[in-house]
């Protein structure tokens, strides 16, 4: 049986229980539809010395060869992360167009005996509907920008926010990076098209007609570029500004900051990137921070002396629209909870104002 993707949308309720990417490892690390597990047909290496022999020798030859790659390839899939599968089992199976790695896939299991769907044209066909949902469409949403200088607790704010029913799409998560110089998060950042397929899965959840909070970011969020689509809404969308003291915001980043704080090596090599930006003297003072443990004093010079300068100086690039402001005295969770009211009577108020 043969599914075709209308929607994004679509792949949160397909009618079977795994969906199984039948593509190499390296094209399945690159971007895979959310959730599918990387049951390959092919090794890379494999799929290499097919495609050779297809192009440079002899097609009759290089299917010969992968059909037999494919079936050894499939029983020891069978034998192994397949072996607990019962007959009621119902997978999908894709490759990179649904042809003949999934397709050889996908018949190997029908004869087994279990309900298999096969993909309509494969990861391409999901591709193209997130390339024209973030590139080519005008995107469904009523986007408010959560504002706010480094150490105002935007991303533990978008987390509560959502905790009481608001819509938001967290950028940082999605892209594994804090989006400062120093928002490198353990596990490295996924791919651009990683990227954009959890983006626009995440957009796809969302209800059009209610407000949407977003992080207000640059076009990138670390070395992820946002997509046009989205880049364009968040360029015009109004915003809520969220200040705190200096002393404030410096002790929380020396808490959400933990796993960078217990590696000071590596600590130490990202305050080298700034080098360029706030000279050799500061950053070497920044270091010796670091050597003494002083992450407190270390995350208010940087407040004051890169991070907020940064900020002030991308406002007046942008021109941004004149934001509500919520002002917090405190960045624990329990103040943070407390403010919830008023940042999301802001966020009302910004979204009626965008309406007029």
């Amino acid at each position: 049986m043969k599914l075709s993707l209308a929607s994004i949308a679509q792949l949160a309720d397909l009618p079977v229980d795994t969906l199984i990417d039948a593509r190499s490892p390296a094209e399945y690390a690159e971007d895979h539809l959310p959730g599918a597990i990387n049951l390959p047909s092919l090794s890379d290496a494999e799929r290499a010395e097919v495609g050779t022999i297809y192009v440079q020798q002899d097609r009759f030859k290089a299917r010969r060869i992968g059909a037999a790659l494919v079936a050894r390839n499939v029983a020891a899939h069978l034998e192994g992360p397949l072996s607990g599968k019962d007959g009621s089992w119902r997978p999908l199976v894709y490759c990179w167009r649904g042809g003949q790695r999934s397709g050889s896939f996908a018949s190997i299991l029908e004869q087994i005996g279990w309900r298999t769907t096969l993909l309509d044209g494969g990861y391409r066909a999901y591709r193209r509907l997130v390339v024209n949902m973030l590139y080519d469409a005008e995107l469904a949403l009523t986007p408010i920008l959560l504002d706010g200088n480094t150490g105002t607790a935007k991303t533990r704010l978008l987390e509560l926010l959502e905790a009481q029913g608001v819509q938001v799409i967290d950028l940082e998560g999605l892209a594994n990076h804090r989006g400062s110089a120093l928002g490198a998060r353990p596990g490295g950042q996924p791919t651009q098209k990683l990227f954009e397929g959890r983006l626009a899965q995440r957009i796809a959840a969302l209800d059009p007609a209610r407000p949407v909070v977003i992080e207000a970011e640059s076009h990138k969020v670390g070395t992820r570029i946002l997509p046009p689509s989205l880049w364009g809404a968040m360029k015009s969308a109004p915003s809520v500004r969220v200040t705190a003291p200096v002393a404030a915001r410096a002790a929380y980043l020396a808490r959400a900051y933990g796993d960078m704080t217990g590696q000071p090596d590596l600590l130490k090599e990202n305050l080298d990137l700034l080098r360029h930006l706030r000279g050799h003297e500061t950053v070497d003072r920044w270091q010796q921070m670091v050597d003494d443990r002083d992450f407190t004093a270390l995350a208010g010079e940087l407040i004051v002396q890169h991070y907020d300068p940064g900020y002030e100086s991308a406002r007046a690039r942008h021109d941004l629209t004149a934001p509500q402001a919520v002002e917090l005295t405190a960045l624990d969770d329990a103040a943070l909870e407390a403010a919830l009211p008023r940042l999301i009577d802001a966020i009302g108020r910004a979204a009626g104002s965008n309406a007029g």
